[in-house]
Formats: structure tokens, C-alpha cells, sequence
């Protein structure tokens, strides 16, 4: 059995692993728990009622959280002309055409977001290999292939979030800083959840999100009373 350090054990006293927490009090109790060196990124876990091998059970999605993630996000934008002098002046950190497929393929992937317009995509597809796994893949569905790429820099850079359900139907994304006031981390949050909730697919039987648990990078999970996360109508058994 894995020992533990006593800043883990430290950080784990007060925290009842069995109990449900508001998400007021939650985001308090990581707050007060993140004491790495560096602003450690808060994370949100939420453990959905899916099966996505399925279709028609799949869940993904983009959010623009109402307070930023508090990361500098570098974006590439695949274009051309116009529309590439347009990615630049949005802000994008890289911009090209074919040669930015080479760069990628020869393994340079120095951005954390991929943006095309659809004019390129057969060009970019042929890089599904290496930006797939990287869940990077420039996709219609969460607005990264588009011919309005001064939105979706613009997007991307002030704290637009992917998510994707992995095979354990779990939906996971960091969702602030610990330095961020608390309300504004609740906030960023009951974004986040609100977003993954109107995502549910059609596929979707019975309870939809069963849990759902916050943590610092380098801190302790806690887990909260989906009630509390659900903003408006939206609740957990929705």
C-alpha cells in the first residue's frame, strides 16, 4: 500500500471522503488547501451516466468560463490570406498553411489550441494522428473550424474550454486558479457543469450526472452535492 507524505496527509485532515459538500464550502476547503510554490490550476471532475462506445451517448463540448482559466493559452489558427492576416491580428500565436502541417508532423507543437477554417481542413485532417490523441483536433462542434477565427481566438485565448467525455464517462477540465477569489471559482464551475448538463445527448437514460468532485493540482479531491452545482432549472437527476 502507497504511502503518503505529511504535506498529503495534512492537506487530507478536515476532509470526510465520504461526505457530499456544498460547493461554497468545497471550493473553501481546496482554496485553503492548495500551498504548492506555483498557482496551482483547480480541476473539476464529473462522473456522468453514459456510456460514451456508444454514438448516440457521446458528450462534448465548449464553454467559455465567465472568469478566464488564468493560463496563457497559445493558438494556432490554419489559414490562409485574408483570413490568416485576420488569425494574427485576433491575437493567434501561429498562423500557416502548409507549413504549418510540416511543422506539426515533424512533432513542433508548441500551441495548446488548434483553430482552421474549413477551407483547410483536408490539409489538417492529415494530422488526426498526431493532434487526436491530443484531444487538439480543430473540430465544427466546439467552434474550431469556422471562418470567423477573430471570435474563436478571441474565444480560445479568454477561457474557452473543451470537453469530452472519456470511456469511463468521466468529464474532467481545470476551471481557474487557486488564487482566484472563491466566487469567482463558484462561478467558473456551475459555467462548466451548466455546459456539460445542456450537452447530454440523446442517448442519455436515467440520471445523467452521478458525481462530481473538485481538486488542486497538487491537492486532495473533495466532492460535492451535485444540487449545489446545478445552476437554475438544471439539477442532478435532470
Amino acid at each position: 500500500m502507497a504511502s503518503h507524505g505529511k504535506r498529503v496527509l495534512k492537506a487530507r485532515e478536515g476532509i470526510d471522503r465520504a461526505k457530499l459538500y456544498p460547493l461554497d464550502e468545497a471550493v473553501k476547503m481546496i482554496k485553503d488547501r492548495a500551498r504548492a510554490k506555483f498557482d496551482e490550476t483547480i480541476e473539476i471532475a464529473m462522473n456522468l451516466g453514459v456510456d460514451p462506445r456508444h454514438a448516440d451517448q457521446m458528450v462534448r463540448g465548449v464553454v467559455s468560463l465567465p472568469n478566464g482559466t488564468g493560463r496563457t493559452v497559445r493558438v494556432a489558427v490554419f489559414a490562409r490570406g485574408a483570413k490568416a492576416d485576420e488569425a494574427r491580428a485576433a491575437g493567434a500565436d501561429v498562423v500557416g498553411a502548409e507549413d504549418l502541417v510540416e511543422r506539426v508532423n515533424s512533432g513542433n507543437i508548441d500551441f495548446d489550441r488548434c483553430i482552421a477554417t474549413p477551407d483547410l481542413m483536408p490539409l489538417v485532417g492529415r494530422l488526426g494522428k498526431v493532434l487526436g490523441p491530443r484531444g487538439m483536433m480543430p473540430n465544427p462542434k466546439v467552434g474550431t473550424v469556422t471562418m470567423d477565427v477573430t471570435a474563436a481566438v478571441k474565444a480560445s485565448k479568454g477561457g474557452a474550454v473543451e470537453f469530452r467525455v472519456e470511456k469511463a464517462g468521466i468529464v474532467h477540465a481545470g476551471v481557474g486558479k487557486a488564487s482566484f477569489p472563491a466566487d469567482k471559482l463558484v462561478e467558473n464551475i456551475r459555467a462548466f457543469a451548466d455546459a456539460v448538463q445542456k450537452a447530454k445527448p440523446q442517448g442519455a437514460k436515467g440520471q445523467f450526472i452521478n458525481r462530481i468532485a473538485i481538486s488542486s493540482t497538487m491537492g486532495p479531491g473533495v466532492k460535492i452535492e451535485p444540487a449545489s452545482v446545478m445552476t437554475g432549472s438544471s439539477t442532478a437527476a435532470h
